[in-house]
């Protein structure tokens, strides 16, 4: 995979002149850039580089105060220190506050090229060496397959997968993949803002010497490392992509990505099908209304009869106060406990959705952002959803009628 390099530098012209260096080497890939230590945090934060280019006189805050910064809260990122001061005081400081390397401006092309890498191959080393309990998780990882579903329409499949991939990504710091299983009408890529180049319907092409290798050329990498597999760019070719096709693809993703979040059509299908079958955890999304919860009541019950019941958590998308319908209600119609809420926010959402920039992203404060990372720690958490045991007593009135 590509080292990930973080640009922080107040001048605009050096932020410029380091992309060019690196323009050409395929290994290496701009994921951000910063004017500022304080922008350099969050973006941090946020985008979770491998390799920060540190500039040390900012405005603000300066580059040893925030190297000392990222270095405390995010160990996982070294830093290089870039300074047209070479006196041995500016190095001292620059290696106690936690940088990895230290560079006088200016530099050639091969000096940075080869700094970056050796940096990122001795982090590598010592990652392995220092965290040998790690190690060992990783040998016995349990990759987790997340499927994103509902039988209603409009109830923010996509807008709550994508967000949750990216939200999974930036909190565990792990390999996080999302496939685009609405094969005819699938938005990942428009949401996520990127182009793909190839998708699902070339993929299975190669389906029968397919590997980890040749499946990672197929994956559109978003800023964050987020992994993208597209979805056809036809309607038609949806017809070409089988269960089992999604069954080799979801078994080649284990062996590389620790969480491979699914999105999916608003119907049960043959591929809808094997990613729930091999899901560890099924986000069944519900609605304050009445045909969704109807819809979403007899998909329940299919997955109920396919023994899959067991790994569903019912989400509340769009919770609101506001709506005639209860929690409650619905809760006790459905037969299962709402195991998260996510907010009403139409100008959040739908602004990040025509920006192609995924709101956790874009707005980390909202109360929306907030319930996806809760959403996320449940994920990781793999916490068992209660279900009702005894039969529910159905309301009288409309409501209880419905689903009598």
């Amino acid at each position: 995979m590509a080292i990930k390099i973080l640009i922080v530098d107040d001048v605009t012209e050096t932020r410029e002149n380091i992309k060019r260096l690196l323009y050409f080497e395929k290994d290496m890939m701009i994921v951000g850039e910063a004017a500022d230590g304080e922008e350099a945090i969050k973006q941090t934060g946020k985008l979770n580089p491998d390799i920060l280019l540190m500039d040390i006189n900012m405005p603000a805050m300066d580059g040893i105060t925030a190297t000392e910064e990222i270095s405390l809260k995010y160990p996982r990122a070294a830093i290089i220190i870039m300074s047209v001061q070479g006196e041995q005081e500016y190095l001292k400081k620059a290696m106690v506050a936690g940088a990895r390397e230290y560079m006088v401006k200016p530099f050639s092309t091969d000096e940075l090229v080869n700094t970056i890498r050796k940096v990122y191959e001795l982090e590598q080393k010592r990652r392995i060496q220092l965290a040998e309990p790690s190690i060992i998780r990783d040998l016995q990882r349990d990759p987790q397959i997340i499927t994103v579903f509902s039988t209603k329409g409009g109830v923010g499949r996509t807008t709550v997968a994508v967000n949750l991939a990216i939200s999974l990504a930036e909190q565990t710091r792990k390999k996080v993949a999302i496939i685009d299983l609405d094969l005819q009408f699938g938005d990942v890529a428009i949401m996520l803002n990127v182009v793909p180049k190839r998708t699902i319907t070339e993929l299975i092409q190669d389906i029968g010497q397919m590997d980890s290798d040749l499946m990672d050329s197929y994956l559109v990498t978003h800023p964050t490392g987020v992994r993208v597999l597209p979805c056809p760019t036809r309607p038609e070719y949806s017809e070409l992509i089988t269960g089992s096709h999604v069954e080799k693809i979801l078994g080649i993703l284990k062996q590389t990505y620790d969480y491979i979040v699914v999105d999916t059509p608003s119907f049960f299908h043959e591929t809808t099908l094997s990613a729930l079958d091999l899901s560890h955890q099924i986000m069944l999304l519900v609605s304050l209304d009445l045909p969704t919860i109807k819809n979403v009541k007899l998909g329940l019950e299919v997955l109920d009869s396919l023994h899959l019941k067991g790994k569903v958590k019912l989400i509340l998308n769009r919770s609101s106060s506001d709506i005639g319908i209860k929690c409650e209600d619905m809760e006790e119609s459905i037969g299962l406990q709402v195991a998260a809420h996510v907010p009403s926010d139409g100008r959040t959402v739908i602004g990040s959705v025509n920006k192609g920039n995924p709101f956790v992203i874009s707005n980390p404060g909202t109360k929306i952002s907030e319930s996806i990372g809760e959403l996320a720690r449940m994920v990781m958490q793999g916490e068992v959803q209660l279900q009702k045991a005894s039969e529910v007593e159905k309301k009288k009135g409309l409501f209880g009628k419905l689903f009598k």
